[in-house]
C-alpha cells in the first residue's frame, strides 16, 4: 500500500511539527535582526511564527508580540520557549490558517518570514492582509526564499520563487502611502543535512507606511 500524501495545510504542518523534535533553532531570523534592530519597540504580528523564535526576540527587546501559526504543536513549543525565557508576558499566540483566517487588529511591525508552502497557501492574498494590518508609521517586513540552497541538487517539489517585483506589484500599494527601504536579495549560510556547507539566497522587502 502506498501512503497517501498530506496535502490539507493543518495537517501537513502539524505533522511536520508534531513529528520530530524542535525543527527550529529558536534564534531569530538574520534578516529579522538586521531590518529591526533599530526601531523603536511597539506592536509586532509575527506571521508563521513556527515555535517562536522571531516572536522572542522581539519581546526581548521591549516588543508586544502577537505570534500566528497553523500547528498547535508549534504554538506550544513557543508559549514554553517564552515562558523558559520570561516574556510570555509580551508574547499572544494564536492558531491561523493564514489565507482563511488572520489575526485582528493593527501594529506597528508585521512581520512575515519564508511564508512558502508546498501545501496550498494564498501567499498574494496572506500578504495583502498583512499590509492591511500595518498601522499609519508602522512597518512591514517581507523575507521569502530567492532559490534553492546551491547544494540542492534534486528540488523536494517544484516551487515557483518570488521576485523583488513581483512581490511588490501583487501587493499594489496606494502610491504616497508606503516607501519602500530594503528591497534586495541577500545570500546567507546555510548547511545541508548531512553537513555539507553552502548557501542560500533570500528576497527582502521592508516597507513603511506612512503616518
Amino acid at each position: 500500500m502506498t501512503d497517501t500524501p498530506v496535502t490539507e495545510p493543518a495537517e501537513f504542518w502539524e505533522s511536520r511539527y508534531r513529528d520530530s523534535g524542535r525543527v527550529w533553532s529558536g534564534k531569530p531570523n538574520e534578516t529579522l535582526v538586521r531590518e529591526v534592530s533599530a526601531l523603536r519597540p511597539g506592536t509586532a504580528l509575527d506571521l508563521g511564527c513556527g515555535e517562536g523564535g522571531d516572536a522572542i526576540w522581539l519581546a526581548s527587546r521591549g516588543w508586544r508580540v502577537t505570534g500566528a501559526d497553523i500547528s498547535r504543536t508549534a504554538l506550544a513549543r513557543a508559549a514554553a520557549h517564552a515562558r523558559d525565557e520570561g516574556v510570555a508576558d509580551r508574547v499572544t499566540l494564536e492558531r491561523h490558517e493564514l489565507g482563511v483566517t488572520f489575526p485582528e487588529g493593527t501594529f506597528d511591525l508585521v512581520s512575515a518570514h519564508y511564508l512558502q508552502s508546498p501545501v496550498a497557501l494564498d501567499q498574494d492574498g496572506v500578504l495583502s492582509s498583512a499590509a492591511d494590518a500595518v498601522a499609519p508609521g508602522g512597518t512591514l517586513l517581507i523575507v521569502m526564499h530567492a532559490a534553492w540552497p546551491n547544494w540542492q541538487t534534486e528540488p523536494p517539489f517544484d516551487a515557483e520563487f518570488p521576485t523583488l517585483d513581483g512581490v511588490l506589484d501583487a501587493l499594489a500599494l496606494p502610491v504616497g502611502e508606503w516607501t519602500v527601504l530594503t528591497r534586495e536579495r541577500v545570500r546567507r549560510a546555510s548547511v545541508s543535512p548531512e553537513g555539507e556547507p553552502g548557501h542560500r539566497d533570500d528576497h527582502v522587502w521592508r516597507i513603511r507606511r506612512s503616518g
